[in-house]
């Protein structure tokens, strides 16, 4: 199997090497990383932490990471947003029907390989050596993946239309 995913942003950076699958949980949530949010579930602050000073009035919500399989630390794979780059704090992302294919497939103890970089500029360097043909940088494998960029329905009008 193979899949499209988001790893470690620049400043937290997914650790390359080999592991192995070290936990699995169907419902996990972030210890670290989530948003905060107002009394009426409103965000206030997208990418917090659980050190960030909360305002009053608002809580700290930690984030979802459906499908978490932990491979090194605190990183593993699990179902999320994929923007098309590098985002996550560590973790790599998954589509959500992929990520569900995954766990379901592996087991604790099943080798997991991280390999390859994430790029500090505009050019990506692939293996740590070869210059790649310049790319847009959106979207690096196709098309983005989410329930917002599906195709929408075309709405024709009703009358005929004679040439």
């Amino acid at each position: 199997m193979q899949s499209p995913v988001s790893s470690g942003r620049y400043g937290h950076l997914t650790s390359t090497g080999s592991f192995k699958v070290i936990e699995k949980e169907r419902s996990h949530y972030s210890s670290i990383y989530g948003k905060i949010v107002d009394a009426y579930g409103r965000t206030v602050i997208a990418d917090a932490d659980v050190d960030m000073h909360v305002p009053r009035g608002c809580k700290f919500v930690p984030a979802p990471m459906p499908y978490f399989m932990r491979f090194h630390g605190a990183d593993g794979l699990h179902a999320g947003y994929l923007p098309g780059y590098p985002a996550s704090h560590g973790c790599v992302r998954m589509p959500d029907q992929l990520a569900v294919a995954f766990y379901n497939a592996v087991d604790v103890g099943t080798p997991v390989t991280v390999f390859g970089r994430t790029p500090r500029t505009s050019g990506y360097f692939q293996y740590g050596g070869q210059q790649q043909q310049r790319r847009a940088p959106w979207p690096w494998f196709g098309r983005p993946i989410g329930p917002q960029y599906e195709p929408q329905p075309r709405i024709y009008e009703s009358r005929p239309v004679y040439p």
